[in-house]
């Protein structure tokens, strides 16, 4: 007679709404571990601080490509005029440092102004170790 009501308690809906769900046996959990969590924080921390490092140079970088974007653009007549408009918004903008108007490259191709510039960053990362960033720009 228990053989016939356990045979009877496991042919019902219940029972197949169990079987499927894996009651029976131990069901498998998906999650981040804590130490995949660590990894993932440190990973993610690590690139924020790049960019958060980087980010400042690239700017300067933008803004000395824009200024001599617009020093090009009135076609400057000597390479000292050029080299003054540069000193000059220099001075307005605090973020370029890495490049003064002597170091500019100044050509004419075409009857018009082009003027270049390079550079070297090195951005401090922990202790001796460094990341180096080479800067190049020209009008077009």
């Amino acid at each position: 007679m228990k053989r016939a009501m356990v045979a009877a308690a496991s042919v019902g809906p219940v029972a197949g709404l169990a079987a499927r769900s894996g009651a029976g046996r131990r069901a498998r959990q998906g999650g981040v571990t804590l130490f995949g969590l660590l990894f993932w924080a440190i990973v993610v921390g690590f690139i924020a601080y790049l960019l958060v490092r980087t980010l400042p140079t690239v700017n300067e970088y933008l803004t000395i490509q824009r200024t001599i974007d617009q020093i090009a653009k009135t076609q400057p007549a000597t390479v000292a005029e050029v080299r003054q408009a540069f000193e000059k918004q220099k001075e307005l903008e605090y973020s370029i440092s890495a490049v003064s108007g002597s170091d500019l490259q100044i050509t004419k191709e075409n009857d018009r102004v082009v003027i270049g510039f390079a550079y070297d960053k090195l951005i401090p990362i922990y202790g001796p170790v460094y990341l180096l960033i080479k800067y190049e720009g020209r009008t077009q």
